[in-house]
């Protein structure tokens, strides 16, 4: 079913349709068959009766090109379910249901006139043809009840076999055309009953026709089958500057602004385009046709001033995005100077006391302040490492990871987490599938969506933490906004208080918290969120008030199997001291180069310091041996530590190399993926830690 015009493609006449030739890969056969041509070449046909698209039958890809390449709206029903496909004039006729109607049953596709259907499919399957002219149906293409009239033929297509394998449906809207008729029948108005009064009718009816052409403020036109303008009204001058004799006789095509040529085809019922003023502007103008014969008699409507409105609330709308970005930077940066302040007043308070200590010589109270400034550094460091989770810049340490066994290992602490008024239950997917992933990162997501669901069961409740395997494509995979592919997935829901719609939108938002001011940052949700994405997943939320929270990790299979074991901690105690190996040291912060370096020395290395990578490239380049390179990732002076690194295993083949970063360059560091003999440590870090990886990496261990 669909519109168009009343005249049949060349060579598709009321037949039986038999073509057995092949006409090669889908390839082939969708070439030049327009939007649905495309469509046809991405749609799923595995999930319906017509299998993927390479073992489609000759006979069958012969009928889609012929299809497809047809300007009326043609929709072939293949198969004993009828399976759907059709061509882009069939498209513009099913409104709303396209493009659902591809590859669907006939009779889902178009459930109210399934019978209609279903009496068609046996006729036509058994070999016979069927033909309507002006056949009155009710469709609900827009959603409504619409009764329409249509010219409906339907042949059967004939396979090798002799039988018929599909049904070829060419179908013409006739709606306008009955409506015209019935009311000339009624016309022949009253007319027949008031013949005495018919000369004066006409002339009256023609002086109102002549007044509308002329008064109205909209374009009128006339067009002949060949596309050209036989009349104009007044309104082409006032509208568009054109007097009449400057159109008429010229292709309608001649005054369409270029670029928008191929949507203005005046035998088509409605479009937008913009039309040419005469003083080479273009005017915005929404056309009515309507087809009469071999005339098209057209009616456009100035819709400049609309466009121009439209253009400008796009535009308002942009800024105000932008100011709602602006804001929301606003709140981040007015978070974060908050928290900083703090811990810095924390560092700063605390060096300046152990300073006057040390002149006063109460060196026996310096034990206090250190512990005070380290302590507010490694809050500093939690609160950096929660934005660059959120930001998905957090250096990452992914590898293969049993979710079983990390909910496992993890049930204790939650069902002590939780409290005695919460219950705990743990389902686990017997198989599940291993992904890549940074565990302990994951254990803190886990434990945080756990504080907050004990945070939302005041009154206590029930938790729920599953794993599960899910296999997401189509619209699931759409709706979710991932890949289609494989996924783990971690969910952790309770029966709380939940969240409002508003609430729930903005749940990953940075420091938006429903918390009281100084309870939380605001940033645990956001900083789970920045990790799934990172890990290559998703991170969504269902709630509603007083029906709990339901938060679900998504998190891509990985092939192969978990790790089984924990590397060791590495400490200096369990690492043989230095024997003078040389270690070059690049960082662009003096303090940073100063610091590694004296605390490499004491551990018994000789420490050579470059600033960035030229100087480095320098001492690379000298006969000075070298045991290992350490280099910060994002240096000055247009080469970063990956470059450096590259350059320094083209000179020294085989040097080791630790890479040292306040975030996760995950480009210069090839996504992630290093080469053997390549380590990463992640700033902020302790000296002696450092130590102990350098000693670690050089002797092997």
């Amino acid at each position: 079913m669909g519109m168009g015009s009343d005249i049949a493609p060349p060579g598709m006449a009321r037949h039986a349709v038999s073509d057995n030739r092949s006409i090669g890969e889908p390839e082939a056969f969708l070439s030049g068959g327009g939007e649905l041509a495309r469509l046809i070449a991405g749609h799923d046909w595995a999930a319906t009766s017509l299998g993927p698209i390479a073992g489609w039958s000759a006979t069958l890809k012969a009928t889609v090109g012929l299809v497809l390449r047809s300007p009326v709206p043609i929709v072939t029903c293949w198969g004993a379910d009828g399976v759907m496909i059709y061509n882009d004039a069939y498209s513009g006729f099913a409104g709303g249901r396209h493009p659902r109607l591809l590859g669907s049953r006939v009779r889902e596709g178009w459930p109210e006139v399934a019978e209609f259907n279903d009496h068609m499919m046996r006729t036509v399957l058994g070999g016979a043809t069927l033909s309507y002219t002006d056949q009155e149906l009710t469709l609900l293409r827009s959603g409504r009840p619409e009764q329409v009239r249509m010219n409906l033929d339907y042949s059967p297509v004939i396979g090798p076999g002799g039988k018929p394998e599909g049904v070829i449906a060419i179908v013409v809207e006739t709606t306008a055309k009955v409506q015209a008729e019935t009311r000339l029948r009624v016309a022949a108005a009253a007319l027949a009953s008031l013949n005495t009064e018919l000369e004066h009718r006409v002339a009256e009816r023609t002086a109102e026709r002549d007044r509308v052409w002329q008064n109205s403020r909209d374009l009128l036109a006339v067009i002949g089958a060949d596309g050209r303008l036989r009349a104009t009204n007044p309104a082409w001058t006032a509208i568009l500057g054109w007097a009449p004799e400057e159109v008429v006789g010229h292709s309608f095509q001649d005054f369409v602004w270029p670029g928008d040529v191929a949507a203005a085809e005046p035998n088509v019922t409605n479009f937008e385009n913009r039309t040419r003023h005469r003083d080479g502007t273009p005017r915005w103008i929404a056309w009515h046709n309507s087809a009469e014969g071999e005339l098209v008699y057209a009616y456009g409507r100035d819709i400049t001033a609309e466009k121009e409105q439209a253009e400008a609330l796009r535009q308002a709308e942009e800024q105000l995005r932008q100011a709602q970005k602006m804001e929301a930077v606003g709140q981040l940066t007015g978070g974060l100077a908050h928290d900083f302040n703090n811990l810095l007043t924390g560092i700063a308070g605390s060096l300046e006391l152990m300073r006057t200590r040390i002149a006063q010589g109460r060196t026996d109270e310096l034990d206090r302040y250190i512990g005070a400034a380290q302590g507010a550094t490694e809050r500093a460091a939690a609160l950096t490492h929660r934005l660059l989770a959120f930001s998905r810049r957090q250096t990452l340490a992914p590898k293969p990871t049993d979710l079983n066994r990390l909910v496992g290992g993890m049930e204790e602490l939650i069902r002590r987490t939780m409290g005695p008024d919460i219950a705990v239950e743990v389902v686990k997917e017997p198989a599940i599938w291993t992904t890549l992933v940074d565990s302990n990162q994951l254990e803190n997501a886990l434990l945080n969506l756990c504080i907050n669901a004990r945070d939302a069961m005041p009154d206590g409740g029930r938790l729920t933490v599953r794993t599960d395997n899910q296999a997401i494509d189509g619209q699931a995979a759409r709706d979710r906004d991932l890949p289609p592919g494989e996924y783990v997935t971690l969910t952790a829901m309770d029966t709380g208080v939940g969240m409002t719609p508003e609430v729930a939108a903005r749940a990953f938002d940075p420091f938006f918290t429903t918390k009281p001011i100084g309870v939380g940052t605001g940033l645990g949700l956001s900083m789970i969120y920045g990790f799934v994405r990172q890990s290559g997943g998703q991170a969504r939320i269902i709630s509603a008030p007083g029906t709990g929270t339901t938060v679900c990790l998504y998190l891509p299979r990985h092939a192969g199997p978990a790790a089984t074991t924990e590397a060791a901690a590495l400490t200096a105690e369990a690492l043989p001291s230095g024997q003078g190996e040389t270690v070059l040291v690049v960082d662009d912060d003096a303090a940073v180069r100063m610091l590694v370096a004296e605390v490499l020395d004491e551990a018994g290395y000789k420490a050579f310091g470059a600033a960035n990578g030229a100087e480095a490239l320098a001492v690379l380049r000298s006969p000075a041996r070298l045991n290992l390179l350490v280099t910060d990732v994002g240096l000055p002076g247009g080469m970063n530590g990956r470059q450096v690194a590259d350059a320094a295993r083209e000179l020294r083949p085989g040097l080791r190399v630790l890479f040292i970063t306040g975030y996760a360059e995950t480009a210069v560091l090839s996504q992630g993926q290093m080469e053997p003999g390549m380590h990463i440590m992640t700033k902020p870090f302790a000296l002696k830690d450092m130590a102990a990886r350098v000693t670690a990496i050089i002797s092997g261990a």
